[in-house]
């Protein structure tokens, strides 16, 4: 769960500007998309999606089969990008609830969801025209 400082640091990164080049935002999303991995996540998708939208840069696309698993996922996600990239997310909402995580750092999009949702929201159709990147062997 994301503190109080947590919050303040997000904010104090997302207000410099610090730690946000095209370079750091592919690699925020490869790193995720790598932990997600970890925890067994299933069907794991890195859409590049500044071409085609003003929300994010990139966006990871996961499914979990459980609630417990959607917020290990997060977690590993969220202890990866940290320990590695020395970011943290600005917000994450669903954690609690388990039937959609999403991860907000800026310029990466996490989402995590329960294979029900996953089918509802078809998130990749939605977002067919952004490039796949191949975050397996980048």
């Amino acid at each position: 769960m994301v503190d109080n400082a947590q919050t303040q640091y997000a904010v104090e990164q997302m207000i410099s500007g610090a730690n946000v080049d095209e370079h750091t935002s592919r690699e925020t999303a490869l790193v995720a998309a790598r932990a997600a991995d970890d925890r067994k996540a299933d069907n794991v998708m890195v859409l590049r999606v500044s071409e085609v939208s003003y929300l994010a840069d990139y966006f990871v696309i996961v499914t979990g089969f459980s609630q417990a698993q959607l917020r290990a996922i997060s977690l590993a996600i969220s202890n990866q990008v940290e320990m590695e990239l020395e970011r943290l997310p600005l917000r994450v909402e669903g954690q609690n609830e388990g039937n959609w995580v999403l991860m907000d750092y800026g310029d990466v999009i996490v989402h995590i969801l329960l294979p029900e949702g996953r089918d509802f929201y078809k998130l990749e159709a939605f977002w067919g025209h952004a490039e796949r990147v191949d975050w397996q062997f980048d």
